[in-house]
C-alpha cells in the first residue's frame, strides 16, 4: 500500500465512513493491473485507485458495493472468455468479462466498516467500566454530554446516577438509537420511564434494569451484562438489515457483452427510443448503436 493510499485509508476510518480496500493478488498478461496494486471503493461506487482497466474496475465495482452491504471479504476472479489456463481458486467470486483485452486478475477486496459506536453518558465505575470492556470487544465508544445522542451510536448508555436522565433517553430515543440502557434499580427506573410518558413502542426500546441479568454485583460484572444486551441487539439488528443502508448505485445489464453495469456518472450511456442503456466500455456502446442504427 502506498503511503498516500494509507493516508487515505486512516481519514476514512477515522471518519466512520464504510469503504472497501480492493488489493490485486493475482494478475496475468496482458493485463494492466500488477498484483499489489490496490483501490478504495466507497459505498456510492466510486474508485480511488487503480485495480485494472475500466471493464475490469467496472467488476470490482459492482462486487463492492456488494461486499459493504453484507461486510464479508470477497475474492474475486475477473476472467476472460478463453480463461482457461488461469488456475482454479475455490471460494472465489467468478466474473466472466467477455470484454477484457486478455489475462486475468484476482483481487482481494475487503470491506472496512466503522465498528458499532456506543455512547457512554456517565462518569461513574459502571461507565468507565462499560469503555474499558467495549474497546476489548473492538467497539467504539464516545462520551457524550447529558441531553444528546448521536444518530449514527448503536446503544446509549446512561449510567448518570440520577442525573439528566430524562433528557438523555428522549434525545437518544429522538435519534432513532435502537438500544438505550439506563442504569437505575428496578424502582427508580420504572418511575423514570412513567414521568416521561413514553408511548408503548418506545418504551420497550428502554432496558432498565440495565443488561441482561446475570447475577451481576460488581461494576465490570454490570458492564459485561449491559455489553452483552448491546452485542444482541446489534446482532440481531445485522441479521435483519444490510451493514450499510447508504442507497447503492443503480445497477444495469449490458445489452451487448450481458455484463452488470453498475451505474454511475461516466458510465457509457447511450438513449434509444426513450429507453436508457448502459454498457460497460464504450466499445460495447458504440457496437450497440450500430446495431440499432442510432
Amino acid at each position: 500500500m502506498t503511503r498516500s493510499m494509507s493516508t487515505r485509508v486512516m481519514e476514512l476510518t477515522a471518519a466512520r465512513v464504510p469503504f472497501v480496500h480492493a488489493t490485486v493478488v493475482r494478475a496475468q498478461v496482458p493485463t494492466s493491473a500488477c498484483a499489489g496494486d490496490d483501490a478504495i471503493i466507497l459505498q456510492d461506487g466510486a474508485i480511488e485507485g487503480f485495480v485494472g482497466g475500466q471493464c475490469a474496475e467496472g467488476s470490482v465495482r459492482t462486487a463492492a458495493v456488494d461486499a459493504l452491504r453484507t461486510g464479508e471479504s470477497v475474492l474475486l476472479r475477473v476472467l476472460p472468455d478463453d480463461a482457461a489456463d488461469f488456475p482454479e481458486t475455490p471460494g472465489a467470486r467468478v466474473v466472466v468479462n467477455p470484454c477484457l483485452s486478455g489475462g486475468a486478475l484476482e483481487i482481494f477486496l475487503e470491506p472496512m466498516l466503522p465498528p458499532p459506536l456506543i455512547q457512554v453518558v456517565g462518569s461513574t465505575p459502571i461507565a468507565r467500566a462499560v469503555v474499558a470492556i467495549a474497546d476489548v470487544l473492538g467497539y467504539a465508544t464516545a462520551p457524550s454530554s447529558p441531553g444528546t445522542a448521536p444518530g449514527e451510536a448503536a446503544a446509549v448508555i446512561i449510567a448518570t446516577h440520577g442525573r439528566d436522565e430524562h433528557a438523555t433517553i428522549r434525545a437518544a430515543l429522538d435519534a432513532g438509537v435502537r438500544y438505550i440502557a439506563l442504569v437505575a434499580s428496578p424502582r427508580r427506573g420504572t418511575a423514570v420511564l412513567d414521568e416521561l410518558a413514553l408511548t408503548e413502542a418506545e418504551r420497550v426500546r428502554v432496558s432498565t434494569p440495565a443488561g441482561l441479568d446475570i447475577g451481576a454485583r460488581t461494576a465490570p460484572e454490570v458492564a459485561l451484562s449491559i455489553l452483552a444486551e448491546v452485542i444482541t441487539s446489534v446482532r440481531a439488528r445485522h441479521g435483519a438489515e444490510p451493514l450499510v443502508a447508504a442507497a447503492a448505485p443503480a445497477r444495469a445489464v449490458d445489452p451487448v457483452c450481458g455484463m452488470t453495469v453498475t451505474v454511475m456518472p461516466d458510465t457509457p450511456h447511450l438513449a434509444v427510443g426513450g429507453e436508457d442503456f448502459w454498457f460497460c466500455n464504450p466499445g460495447c456502446r458504440d457496437r450497440y448503436a450500430a446495431q440499432v442504427g442510432t
